[in-house]
């Protein structure tokens, strides 16, 4: 049993060939295209590769839909209020609009830039005027969002729909950044049911198959704040898993192919 990969997340997996991604289809070899076009399954084909493997019909893992979303929060936010996921009160703000801000939100609130603001950068708190003119040099697009008193979110990896892991990720003290990179801590203690639930009927709903959901509890519900595609490997290592296996054993028991 063989499988065909283009990104290098599955090297070294002895049932998985490898190919590498190629920026030209035809430099690929004449056979490597055969096995790309006509192989009952392609890995991590990256986003450039997905589009055109999907078009043609081939099945890829992740989806479609994983890659479209990734590190994009106005079209994560877009998706979630379309398809009724909770999720804080949003609104994307133009240059020309950008005086209209302080009509729709209060202080404070949160303003993040909408794209490669991964690991906590990128998302700031903001708390007065200052603060808005500082974050709106950085960007001609503002993405605004309510601010949810917390001190931790939930963060919810799942597989193929399925749950490998949730934990809980702890602010610093004096920090409202949950990230780990940002001094947050880790704790997998009394996790609830109730936002596990919501994250499987997330990633479903939004076709996410290989995502970390992030989930704030906050005025007596729970809200899904963000999808990410790059969701990191330090709580899978301190539960002693590792990726290559997980992946490994979902494709040798055929989950990957239904």
């Amino acid at each position: 049993m063989q499988f065909v990969a283009l990104g290098s997340r599955l090297l070294g997996v002895p049932e998985v060939l490898t190919l590498g991604v190629k920026p030209n289809f035809f430099d690929y070899t004449p056979q490597e295209r055969t096995l790309i076009t006509r192989s009952e399954l392609v890995l991590f084909p990256t986003l450039n590769y997905a589009q055109f493997l999907s078009t043609i019909g081939s099945k890829i893992f992740p989806s479609l839909e994983t890659y479209l979303y990734a590190d994009d929060k106005i079209k994560q936010t877009t998706l979630f209020h379309m398809l009724g996921i909770p999720h804080p009160r949003t609104r994307v703000y133009y240059h020309l609009h950008f005086n209209e801000i302080l009509k729709d939100f209060v202080f404070p609130f949160v303003a993040k830039l909408p794209r490669s603001s991964a690991r906590g950068r990128g998302v700031f708190k903001i708390e007065s005027h200052e603060d808005l003119e500082l974050y709106l040099r950085l960007t001609n697009v503002a993405y605004i969002q309510e601010y949810l008193q917390h001190d931790r979110d939930l963060r919810v990896i799942l597989v193929n729909y399925n749950i490998i892991l949730a934990y809980w990720r702890i602010a610093a003290p004096g920090s409202f950044k949950t990230n780990i990179s940002q001094g947050g801590k880790i704790s997998f203690d009394d996790i609830p049911p109730e936002p596990l639930e919501i994250a499987r009927h997330a990633a479903r709903k939004c076709r996410f198959n290989d995502v970390g959901l992030d989930l704030i509890f906050s005025k007596g519900q729970w809200y899904v704040i963000e999808a990410n595609m790059k969701y990191g490997r330090k709580g899978l290592k301190l539960r002693g898993l590792n990726l290559k296996d997980i992946f490994r054993r979902l494709l040798i028991s055929g989950e990957l192919l239904r």
